[in-house]
């Protein structure tokens, strides 16, 4: 079996035949709600689709996940049927025994065996795809029987919880300062930094740590979101993300001052320079591009032409794929709308992101020694600081209700008498209590109206972003004098 994807910017380029135009078929995708990303299963000889599993594909389709998850769901049952092809066997005609002995393979055997998480993953799209078949009546039953509580062959045989990891502030600095700034731990440049934009990776992290983002909904950002943009006044921002944002629910992002300064940095001196040399290139590539022509800030709505027809869009229901061929005349000519751009001058994917951290941690072990902070085994990921701004933004304000406490038992002690306190005492759910809301949940919308977001990020994170606190050098050399005779 091979395995295609629905990719309907190609028909223009690559469909040749006189029996249907591009335009028919791509009018017939959207007519029929098939979107880019969906899995296309051609039998290997005749190339002739498998119908009963390019239905399931149609059935992903219509669940509105996004490309990359649809491609994703697609390689599962690819492997799965790559896998029982060597046993004379395939995914419709599949036992149970087939099955665990793919689990088997994925999670053991392999030469890069997956996860739990990975696995669990997996497992869930194959059980949602023997649940389809049997429901399409294509499927007597499924292959794999149910056991107790629900369970299955295919279930991971391990629950494994949140993979919480977050960094302390030496560490965040070092990353940021030396992994991906290019510094030397002594703060001197290295001549010998072969990073090409150091700039606009101490930018993404102090944004990332700065708003406690997902990486989508702080890497896809544009120019009008984040406030540098002609006419605005500059100083901490605040935008919405929702089609970029997860299970698409929108949600209010905060970048503190430092965080845009940092960005707005990368504006001044690094992005001129690549847009300058890749403005040549778009100009070529216009007609796959979203050239937008009038911004409305107050709005938060962009106008200009995609496909030859004017479209307006709101930014926040802009999906990061139509952000990344979004761009507008600049002063070299045609220049991305999004903050951060690569060489080929649109919006880094997250391949280029990958490559950025992966090369930052690789540095950071060349220059770890007793002056440098401790790394873990595992290399950082953009999430990691997620993590860390949410546990540090918790611990402030634990502190600043219940005050400082260095000896753990009395914290522990604090913690167990902490629920029947929060329950009696806690603001919110005396303000339920009082309108006689069913849920706490009715009385978290007035949060909003509440929350004083930049006196508690500047409070917790102080010194953590921006340019004008101490370098990495002068924070590990504190750090190390007030280790000394310590043993």
């Amino acid at each position: 079996m091979d395995l295609a994807f629905v990719q309907s910017e190609l028909l223009e380029k690559y469909l040749d035949t006189d029996v249907i135009s591009a335009a028919r078929v791509t009018a017939l995708l959207e007519r029929r709600g098939i979107l880019d990303g969906t899995p296309v299963y051609l039998d290997e000889e005749t190339q002739t689709p498998i119908p009963a599993l390019c239905e399931f594909g149609r059935y992903l389709s219509t669940a509105l996940l996004d490309e990359s998850t649809l491609k994703d769901y697609g390689r599962v049952i690819g492997r799965l049927d790559d896998h029982l092809a060597g046993m004379d066997s395939d995914v419709l005609s599949a036992a149970e025994s087939d099955l665990v002995s793919y689990r088997g393979h994925r999670t053991e055997r392999q030469k890069k065996p997956v996860g739990a998480s990975v696995w669990s993953r997996e497992s869930f799209v194959l059980d949602d795809f023997y649940s389809f078949l049997v429901d399409r009546k294509i499927l007597l039953h499924r292959p794999a029987r149910l056991a107790a509580r629900g369970r299955n062959a295919l279930a991971p045989r391990v629950r494994s919880g949140m993979d919480i990891r977050h960094l302390t502030f030496e560490q965040y600095r070092y990353l940021r300062d030396v992994g991906l700034g290019g510094q030397l731990p002594n703060a001197e440049v290295d001549s010998a930094f072969r990073g090409w934009s150091p700039l606009r990776g101490r930018a993404g992290s102090d944004i990332a740590l700065g708003t406690g983002a997902r990486w989508r909904e702080w890497s896809t950002v544009l120019l009008p979101e984040i406030g540098l943009w002609p006419g605005m006044p500059g100083g901490a921002a605040e935008y919405v993300v929702q089609a970029c944002a997860k299970y698409g629910k929108a949600c209010s992002i905060y970048v503190p001052e430092d965080a845009v300064a940092s960005a707005d940095l990368f504006c001044l001196l690094e992005r001129p320079d690549i847009v300058r040399r890749a403005a040549r290139g778009l100009e070529r590539k216009a007609r796959d591009l979203f050239v937008v022509g009038e911004v409305d800030v107050a709005g938060g709505r962009v106008r200009g032409v995609l496909d030859g027809v004017v479209r307006e869009f709101e930014m926040s229901a802009m999906d990061a794929k139509l952000r990344r061929i979004t761009v507008h005349e600049g002063e070299f000519g045609l220049e991305a709308l999004s903050l951060f751009v690569c060489r080929g001058g649109l919006m880094p994917g997250a391949d280029a992101w990958k490559g950025y951290r992966h090369r930052a941690w690789t540095r950071m072990n060349e220059f770890a020694d007793g002056t440098t902070p401790h790394l873990p085994a595992r290399r950082w990921r953009w999430h990691d600081l997620r993590h860390t701004y949410a546990l540090q933004m918790l611990t402030y304000l634990e502190n600043r209700m219940d005050g400082p406490e260095p000896d753990q038992h009395a914290r522990r002690r604090r913690h167990r008498s902490y629920l029947t306190g929060h329950i009696r005492h806690n603001p919110l759910l005396i303000v339920s209590r009082r309108l006689g809301h069913a849920s706490p949940e009715t009385t978290y919308q007035y949060l909003q109206y509440t929350d004083d977001l930049i006196n508690e990020f500047e409070a917790a994170f102080a010194g953590w972003v921006g340019d004008d606190e101490a370098t990495y050098a002068e924070i590990a050399s504190h750090a190390l004098a007030s280790t000394k005779g310590v043993r």
